[in-house]
């Protein structure tokens, strides 16, 4: 009677659910989880053909203490045994998180919620958070536009506060010393930088145009012209990408830089290190004014006469 409990486990252990068989299949291990747990949610996820064939294998193998938490892709035909091997390894499945160039923190925050790594509320209050500010080192209400925007590899199970690190930590690898002293022989602090930065990196579509706009935008804030820059808006009125009315850009907000001169309190977005450089070089121009062509290109102009007649040429085509 024994022998045969014993030979059904082992077979049940050596044998693909039907589940398996059909494909790959996730799993999730919380991390803290009891074995009785794991064995409940190998089984549930139907990635084992039995509970207690699972548990019978870890004991045989002694590895009931050194499975690990995390996600993991059990591939096609995997048996209970390669189940507890996989588990037992740690190669948890990687989930990968863009966040391109000219993101808010409130895009992220959403990019995170489909990947099921976090909430994106959970990120957004992370990232205001200022006990986890004050340890990487960010003098800042937000960590708006110190998260470097790439591609990033992140795992089920790491916290909000692991995930925004890694990414303030990348950004802080790419402000090198001797950016930091091109920032302030320009005289901007780190934070101003980032904030002229991100305002560039939103307005301009081709890369080709930054060095332009940070030469409008410096050449107004030596004359004390308010920037006038529309992201910087829809962050205010929080818009995002979408079309300003006039209320919009009448609204007394602190980011509203129709109605405010100088930088705004903070950046709007993730700059790359493209705009970042446009920032510290503009192009030597006297352009004051730009105004879209199309939906990639800008036209630059010196006085509003011409502007104007820029603006109403764009206006003409819209309507067309």
């Amino acid at each position: 009677m024994l022998l045969g409990g014993l030979g059904t486990l082992a077979w049940l252990a050596v044998t693909p659910s039907r589940a398996v068989r059909q494909g790959p299949l996730i799993v999730f291990i919380p991390p803290h989880e009891s074995m009785l747990g794991i064995a409940g949610r190998v089984a549930e996820a139907e990635v084992v053909r039995s509970r207690l064939a699972f548990l019978a294998t870890t004991v045989a193998r002694g590895v009931f203490r050194s499975l690990k938490a995390g996600e993991y892709e059990v591939p096609r035909n995997a048996t209970t045994w390669d189940v507890v091997t996989l588990l037992q390894s740690g190669q948890v499945r990687q989930r990968a998180v863009l966040h391109p160039e000219g993101a808010t923190v409130a895009e992220l925050g959403r990019a995170f919620e489909a990947e099921q790594l976090a909430a994106a509320d959970a990120i957004a209050r992370v990232a205001g958070d200022k006990k986890f500010l004050a340890a990487h080192g960010i003098e800042a209400s937000s960590a708006e536009g110190y998260l470097f925007p790439d591609t990033y590899q992140f795992v089920r199970g790491m916290t909000p506060e692991e995930m925004l690190g890694r990414m303030l930590n990348r950004m802080r690898n790419k402000l090198t010393p001797a950016l930091k002293d091109r920032a302030r022989a320009r005289g901007l602090t780190v934070h101003e930088l980032l904030t002229l930065a991100s305002i560039i990196e939103r307005e301009a579509v081709v890369k080709d145009e930054q060095r332009l706009i940070s030469a409008v935008f410096w050449n107004r804030l030596r004359v004390g012209m308010p920037l006038q820059a529309d992201p910087t808006v829809q962050y205010a009125v929080a818009k995002e990408r979408r079309a300003l009315s006039r209320a919009d850009l009448l609204t007394d907000h602190p980011y509203n830089t129709y109605i405010r001169t100088g930088l705004p309190p903070g950046p709007i977005a993730s700059p790359g290190l493209g705009a970042i450089e446009a920032a510290l070089e503009p192009a030597p121009v006297k352009y004051l004014f730009f105004v879209a062509q199309d939906d990639k290109r800008h036209y630059f102009s010196m006085s509003v006469d011409e502007h104007n007649r820029a603006v109403a040429r764009y206006r003409r085509m819209s309507r067309r």
